[in-house]
C-alpha cells in the first residue's frame, strides 16, 4: 500500500513547545563536542578500511550508525557490521555526557531532529558517512549455514564506508540484479534469519506505518511499504544485539531490552480475536508463525495484528552486574536482546557497545560504564514515552492539516479495534490512523466513514459512521 495526501501547514514549533524539547546545546557541551572533534576519536584500534562496508539509511540521514558487508566462508557466512564509535569522543560524566542522558535519544520531526548529540559529532565526525576514514566499534559475526552464528567478537577499527545507499534503492538493485557485492548475500542471510525469527516465536506485527512527507511548503501523508531489504536488514541489527546480549550474559554485567511473557489471557484474547474475524488458526501453527503468514493488505489481518499488540506490553531496560536477573530475554524476538547498533541515536547503545568492547578485549569494564547502569532504565523509559508521543504528535498535526476543509467527507475505512461506541480505524486514503463513533462496528470491518471535526491547534480529528 502506498497513498498520500497533501495540506498546506505550519511547522512543528507547537509540538516541540507542548513536550518542552530543547533548542539548543548547552555551550559547554557544544565546546566539549567541538574539541572532540578536533581532538579526533580516542583509543587504539585495527585497520579494516580495506573491507568495502556500505549503508542503508533512509533516504537523506546523516546520522549514520551502521556499516555492513556480507561474505560467503566456506561454512557458511561473516557478516562485519560497523557501529559509530561515539564512545571514543565523549567524556565520561563530562558536559556532553551529561545532556545525553538528560536527553535519551534523538527526537524525530518532520521539520527536523532535535538530536541526542551535536550535529558536529552526530552528523559529522562519528558518523559511518562514504568515502571517510572513521573510527568503528566492528563486529565480525560468523554464521553456519542455516544462519546460526558460530562466534562473535567486536574490537574499535577504523573502517571506511564506499558507498551510502537507501532501503528503496537496495531492493531496485537486488530486484535487477545489480547489487553492490557487499550487500549480495543481503536476501540470502536476512531471510534465513527471519526464518530462524519465526521457528524462535518472535513475534512482527505488519501494521501501517504512516509518515510525513513535504513536497515545498505542502506537508503530506504517506504510506510507507516496508521493503525486503528493511526486514533483512533489520534482522542483521537483531543478530547484533542477540550476540551482545550473550557476551553481557556470560560476562555477568550489562543492559538487556527484556519483555516478559504475554499472559494466557493475551493469548487467549488473541485466539478468540482471530475466530471472530474468520482467521483459520490451525492447533499446530505458532503465534509467530500465523501473523508471519498473513497478508497486511488483508482487512482482518491488519485487525489481529492491532490486537496482537497485547502480546508486547511491559517492555523495559534490565541491568545487572554479578547476578543475572530472573528476565533476561524479549518475548517479542524470543531471545536474549541489547540495544548496541545505534549510539548516534540513542542512549543505551553506547554503554552497551563498551561493555562488549571490554569484554571480548579480556578487559574489565570501566567504572564509570558500570556506575551509570543503574540509572539507564529510568532514562530510556522517559525517554521512549517522550519519542513515542512527539510521533503521534506529529503524525496528528498532519492528519489535521491534511483533513482541515473537508468535514462532511466521506472516506473508505478498516475497523481495526472496536469497543461499544466508538472504534480505531485506518483510511487508506488519505492514511490517517484515528477514531470512529459508530453503532456495531466489528474489528476487521471495511466501513464508510464520515469527518465530523477537524482542529488543527489542537491535533484532532473525528469520524463517525456513515
Amino acid at each position: 500500500m502506498d497513498s498520500s495526501a497533501n495540506a498546506t501547514g505550519g511547522d512543528f514549533a507547537r509540538v516541540r513547545a507542548d513536550f518542552d524539547l530543547p533548542d539548543q546545546f548547552p555551550p559547554a557541551a557544544l565546546t566539549e563536542a567541538e574539541q572532540a572533534v578536533s581532538d579526533g576519536p580516542r583509543g587504539s584500534r585495527v585497520d579494516a578500511t580495506d573491507i568495502p562496508f556500505v549503508t542503508i539509511d533512509p533516504p537523506g540521514a546523516k546520522d549514520l550508525d551502521q556499516a555492513l558487508c556480507l561474505s560467503r566462508l566456506e561454512g557458511g557466512y561473516r557478516l562485519h557490521y560497523a557501529i559509530a564509535d561515539l564512545g571514543a569522543f565523549l567524556v565520561p560524566d563530562g558536559a556532553l555526557d551529561t545532556v545525553a542522558r538528560e536527553r535519551g535519544q534523538t527526537m524525530y520531526l518532520p521539520d527536523g531532529n532535535v538530536p541526542l548529540h551535536p550535529t558536529v559529532l552526530s552528523e559529522g565526525a562519528a558518523s559511518l558517512l562514504p568515502d571517510e576514514r572513521r573510527a568503528a566499534a566492528l563486529w565480525t559475526i560468523d554464521l553456519d549455514t542455516e544462519g546460526q552464528p558460530v562466534s562473535a567478537d567486536v574490537k574499535r577499527a577504523w573502517i571506511r564506508s564506499v558507498a551510502q545507499f537507501d532501503y528503496a534503492t537496495v531492493q531496485a538493485d537486488i530486484d535487477a540484479g545489480r547489487e553492490h557485492p557487499s550487500v549480495t548475500l543481503l536476501p540470502e542471510v536476512g531471510s534465513l534469519r527471519r526464518s530462524l525469527a519465526i521457528k524462535r516465536g518472535a513475534v512482527e506485527l505488519q501494521l501501517p506505518e504512516q509518515d510525513v512527507d513535504k513536497d515545498g511548503d505542502t506537508w503530506g501523508l504517506v504510506l510507507r511499504t516496508r521493503t525486503a531489504v528493511d526486514a533483512w536488514n533489520a534482522e542483521l541489527s537483531l543478530l547484533t544485539g542477540m550476540c551482545a546480549a550473550q557476551i553481557m550474559l556470560r560476562a555477568k554485567v550489562g543492559v538487556l531490552r527484556t519483555l516478559p511473557p504475554a499472559d494466557d489471557n493475551a493469548v487467549e484474547w488473541l485466539h478468540r480475536s482471530a475466530a471472530a474475524l474468520g482467521i483459520e488458526w490451525p492447533p499446530s501453527t505458532s503465534t509467530a508463525e500465523l501473523l508471519a503468514g498473513l497478508d497486511p493488505a488483508d482487512p482482518a489481518a491488519l485487525a489481529l495484528f492491532m490486537d496482537a499488540t497485547r502480546l508486547l506490553r511491559g517492555a523495559g531496560y534490565t541491568v545487572f552486574d554479578g547476578d543475572l536477573p530472573e528476565l533476561v530475554t524479549h518475548a517479542g524476538i524470543a531471545a536474549a536482546y541489547a540495544h548496541v547498533t545505534a549510539p548516534l541515536r540513542r542512549l543505551v547503545d553506547r554503554f552497551g557497545t563498551e561493555i562488549c568492547l571490554a569484554v571480548c578485549a579480556g578487559e574489565p569494564v570501566a567504572d564509570w560504564v558500570r556506575a551509570a547502569l543503574p540509572a539507564l532504565p529510568g532514562l530510556m523509559e522517559s525517554s521512549d514515552t517522550l519519542a513515542a508521543k512527539v510521533d503521534r504528535a506529529s503524525l496528528d498535526q498532519v492528519e489535521a492539516w491534511v483533513l482541515e476543509g473537508k468535514v462532511g467527507a466521506e472516506f473508505d475505512a478498516v475497523v481495526l479495534r472496536a469497543e461499544a461506541t466508538v472504534a480505531e480505524i485506518f483510511i487508506p486514503t488519505p492514511p490517517v490512523l484515528a477514531k470512529a463513533a459508530g453503532e456495531g462496528l466489528r474489528e476487521g470491518e471495511s466501513v464508510r466513514v464520515r469527518l465530523t471535526a477537524v482542529d488543527p491547534v489542537r491535533r484532532r480529528v473525528a469520524f463517525e459512521r456513515a
